[in-house]
């Protein structure tokens, strides 16, 4: 593998008091913006709509639409353009209980001048119920997370704290830019997730290697998951790198539909990585080196559970 740093000896663990402050700071501002504004704003597909596939006499611009459905307060509605430019995709959250007479406002909406009559192909209604019963699923989804094997107690936990701080911050930076959670943007978190939880299990793996093999005196378990985070550091930077650029070209070339999957999944590239440093590892050296104090036995030591011998 390609590296890009040379034995790096960076103490990235000294400065997790620094970066808990910072993680805290981001976690508030998140909450706060969360709160502030009501909750998240869910789509069509949580909240129930109407959608609407319509056929133009000729290509008219995603703006130009927007601006006519401005007339009949839909300006918030989701457009999408099919291959073809003339076939259009609205998603709108007003939920119509006349779908007849809902196509025919949006007809007259999209032909002011009455000089060409739009084509109504398709008009279905998502209900309440269907919303509601998408947002429970969606919300397991994203909770059922898959740690379980692939780390001890306190790695696990620490884990866990850490991919629900990467989730919190992907839904406020959402929030902050008044961006609607849908099934796209569900899809990106579970991505996030999956990247996340990727990360730490290269570095934890790493981990155990070290602490299997280690034969020098005084070395703390601090010391190891440094050593852990340094000898992955090329890896996770070009990993970083490659998802950064993958998302931010789709965010700037890929359409309305692609951009809030893009920004969740750049966000979380960005986040993932620096919280399994400075959320789960320094963690989980924290709450070695309290048991170690409790204790009063070093850190790595074998502590004896019952009939067995196992290293912390």
């Amino acid at each position: 593998m390609l590296a890009i740093f040379t034995n790096p000896t960076y103490d990235f663990i000294g400065r997790r008091r620094w970066a808990y402050a910072i993680s805290v700071a981001l976690m508030l501002v998140a909450m706060t913006s969360i709160v502030v504004k009501g909750g998240l704003q869910y789509d069509i597909d949580f909240t129930g709509g109407t959608l609407i596939e319509v056929r133009m006499p000729q290509a008219v611009s995603v703006g130009a639409i927007r601006a006519r459905l401005a007339a009949v307060g839909l300006e918030h509605s989701l457009i999408q353009e099919f291959s073809d430019s003339r076939d259009v995709l609205i998603r709108t959250q007003v939920a119509a209980t006349d779908l007849g007479e809902f196509s025919r406002r949006i007809k007259g909406a999209l032909d002011p001048d009455r000089t060409g009559a739009p084509e109504i192909r398709r008009v279905e209604s998502v209900g309440p119920q269907i919303g509601q019963d998408l947002r429970q699923q969606a919300m397991y989804a994203v909770i059922l997370l898959y740690i379980w094997m692939r780390f001890d107690l306190r790695g696990g936990v620490a884990t866990i704290v850490s991919v629900g701080h990467d989730v919190l911050i992907c839904l406020g930076a959402l929030s902050l830019t008044n961006r609607e959670f849908s099934l796209s943007v569900l899809a990106a978190l579970l991505t996030v997730i999956g990247l996340a939880v990727n990360d730490r299990i290269v570095m934890y793996d790493r981990l155990r290697e070290i602490r299997a093999k280690r034969s020098a005196k005084g070395v703390t378990f601090a010391d190891e998951v440094n050593l852990a985070v340094n000898q992955t550091l090329s890896r996770t930077v070009l990993t970083v790198s490659t998802v950064v650029l993958s998302a931010a070209t789709l965010f700037l070339f890929g359409g309305a539909s692609l951009e809030a999957f893009a920004f969740v999944v750049l966000v979380g590239a960005i986040t993932g990585p620096l919280s399994t440093v400075y959320v789960a590892a320094a963690l989980d050296v924290d709450w070695a080196t309290w048991m170690a104090r409790r204790q009063a036995v070093p850190v790595g030591a074998p502590v004896r559970i019952g009939r067995r011998a196992r290293r912390r």
